[in-house]
């Protein structure tokens, strides 16, 4: 029997997508191995997806089936929920509760559609009594799932290192209580540029701990790199929990080339990586237009260009 070039693509890209559909079960625990992010066959894992914007300013895309377009559609298999602390009219400082409400619609969006999810502390200051209670209540409701990782800090901006590493030891520790495997990531100083001091002083005590790194490649470029390249040099893990085409402003126009010179050294690296953002804000990072619906099912019309080049990004490398 001889089989027609159609039925033969698609098998082939039925194949694709039950895998596609069964990526935590397929790879499980993560953990890290010297500087590798690994999964539960102790197999390199690269995660690959984007970040929804301030969850206090654009609450509207923090649902279940954005979640699933954005798997279904962009082929990640990580998103990232970032909890605005301080900024907007629903703030967490403002209104824990509804924050709390919206973190948890995109967590449990991921766990249903079976990939990773970050929960991000999304603030530029130390606010060190809540995050301790905030992630001692996520990771008490969420450590049975392999799904989870926690970023303790997203962008420090003026703190020294030993600030934020005195910092992140205390936060840890309220994880470590109630989950004691699920990756953990830090944040470094000047908005996550600075990854060379916790190269030179990394947190000991506890294990499954990444740093983050962020770039926004028309502003940062090979310098970033190579101070990147050296702390992974010196035994440090990193992952790029942030980053996208334009400049660092999160506005300008994008700069392509910039942009695939950091998507080839990530993936020469196997490192992680999320694009800047699910949001419809005036701005080149906003990778959506105002016309895009709250629970995704975005057609190309909705998406603005640094939509349409990330989609291209995570459907070539997440189908490799």
């Amino acid at each position: 029997m001889k089989l027609k070039p159609s039925f033969l693509v698609f098998c082939m890209l039925s194949v694709f997508f039950n895998l596609n559909a069964q990526f935590v079960k397929t790879h499980g625990q993560l953990s890290v191995q010297g500087t590798q992010l690994v999964d539960k066959n102790n197999n390199p894992v690269v995660l690959r997806g984007l970040s929804f914007g301030w969850h206090s300013m654009w609450p509207r895309f923090y649902n279940e089936k954005a979640v699933s377009w954005l798997k279904k559609d962009f082929s990640c298999n990580v998103v990232r929920a970032a909890m605005g602390i301080e900024l907007g009219e629903f703030s967490y400082q403002k209104d824990p509760q509804f924050s709390k409400e919206k973190i948890e619609a995109v967590i449990e969006g991921a766990i249903k559609s079976d990939i990773y999810v970050i929960i991000d502390w999304h603030s530029h200051n130390v606010n060190l009594k809540e995050a301790k209670a905030f992630f001692a209540e996520m990771s008490k409701k969420y450590s049975k799932y392999p799904n989870i990782i926690y970023e303790v800090f997203n962008e420090p901006d003026y703190e020294t290192w030993w600030e934020v590493k005195s910092y992140a030891e205390e936060v840890i520790k309220e994880i470590r209580a109630n989950d004691p495997n699920n990756i953990i990531l830090v944040g470094c100083p000047h908005w996550d540029q600075d990854i060379d001091l916790p190269a030179s002083d990394p947190i000991v005590d506890y294990n499954n701990i990444m740093y983050t790194m962020h770039f926004y490649a028309a502003t940062h470029g090979k310098e970033l790199r190579d101070r990147t390249d050296a702390a992974i040099k010196s035994g440090l893990p990193v992952f790029i929990s942030e980053s996208a085409g334009m400049e660092a402003s999160g506005d300008g126009p994008l700069n392509s080339k910039a942009w695939e010179e950091y998507i080839e050294w990530m993936e020469a690296r196997k490192l992680s990586w999320i694009t800047w953002s699910v949001s419809d804000k005036d701005e080149t990072c906003s990778i959506l237009k105002k016309s895009a619906k709250s629970d995704g099912k975005w057609k190309d019309e909705d998406l603005k260009e640094s939509g349409i080049k990330v989609r291209e990004y995570l459907r070539k490398y997440n189908r490799q």
